[in-house]
């Protein structure tokens, strides 16, 4: 698999990831760039080292990153650890009843109002002895 993988696209899909638009990407590349000159960079299949690294800088990922995602192989990854039974992946079986939690922390709620409402009368009562007085 000796596929050329596109820098253009995977600073697109960073970007996006990272919640960059191209407007904010091209204003820290600095003055010379503008949205459409990112919009171009991003059809690019290769980017200069120099520019590479830069991007990588703002977008907060290796330039190895850039140079090196390969999206079919990531989605093989994913789908190979979730679609087998080899132990990766996630736990699918839940160690306490969801519902046992719910009640138990609605149980705690119900005594700490308790406890708040004992507190206020007995403010209460003392206020209507210091008024008595």
């Amino acid at each position: 698999m000796n596929e050329k993988i596109h820098h253009g696209r995977n600073i697109k899909r960073f970007r996006e990831m990272m919640g960059i638009k191209q407007e904010s990407l091209a204003f820290e590349l600095g003055p010379d760039w503008s949205q459409k000159k990112i919009s171009l960079l991003e059809q690019k299949e290769e980017v200069e080292e120099e520019l590479l690294r830069q991007v990588a800088d703002i977008l907060k990922v290796p330039a190895e990153a850039i140079k090196s995602f390969n999206e079919e192989m990531a989605l093989q990854i994913v789908n190979n650890s979730f679609n087998n039974s080899s132990g990766i992946g996630l736990n699918y079986h839940c160690t306490f009843n969801p519902l046992d939690k719910l009640l138990e922390s609605m149980d705690e709620n119900k005594k700490l109002y308790e406890r708040l409402l004992e507190s206020e009368r007995e403010k209460v009562e003392l206020l209507k002895k210091m008024m008595e007085k």
